[in-house]
């Protein structure tokens, strides 16, 4: 893993082969805690970010949460404004919704993340999200 200045409180893991094909960068999977809810953290290196995708579910499952634990990053809703996340920042993501998470350009990122349990879950992986989407969010201010 290349040098990063962050102590996150939990392990960055290993590169996210399993699922590199939907990133923009490099990502670490840790996983944390295992059985029916299980959560990873996942690390961004500085610009990373992962392809725009829904997660689908019924009866209560297949919502996202991110909890962010070290770094600065990004999650932004399809239709939404970005939104910054912070150490202690965390985000609901309801089933069926398009999105996207990731590093900001200039830092790491690392967040906790499970999906609430319940029929039918999946992930359906979308498209990259493009430089020029990701060139365009804020670079300074309350935003960024």
């Amino acid at each position: 893993m290349a040098e990063n200045s962050f102590q996150q409180p939990f392990p960055t893991g290993e590169p996210n082969d399993a699922f590199a094909q939907y990133f923009s960068g490099q990502s670490y999977n840790a996983p944390v805690v295992d059985g029916g809810v299980p959560v990873n953290n996942i690390t961004f290196e500085p610009a990373c970010r992962n392809n725009w995708h829904v997660h689908h579910g019924e009866n209560g499952g297949g919502d996202q949460v991110l909890i962010c634990t070290d770094g600065s990053g990004w999650y932004q809703a399809e239709g939404s404004d970005p939104i910054s996340l912070t150490p202690g920042t965390a985000v609901r993501v309801p089933a069926g919704t398009k999105h996207w998470h990731g590093a900001k350009a200039d830092s790491w990122f690392s967040h906790l993340a499970f999906i609430t349990p319940g029929e039918n879950v999946r992930n359906e992986w979308l498209e990259p999200v493009t430089d020029e989407v990701y060139g365009a969010l804020p670079k300074n201010g309350e935003a960024a």
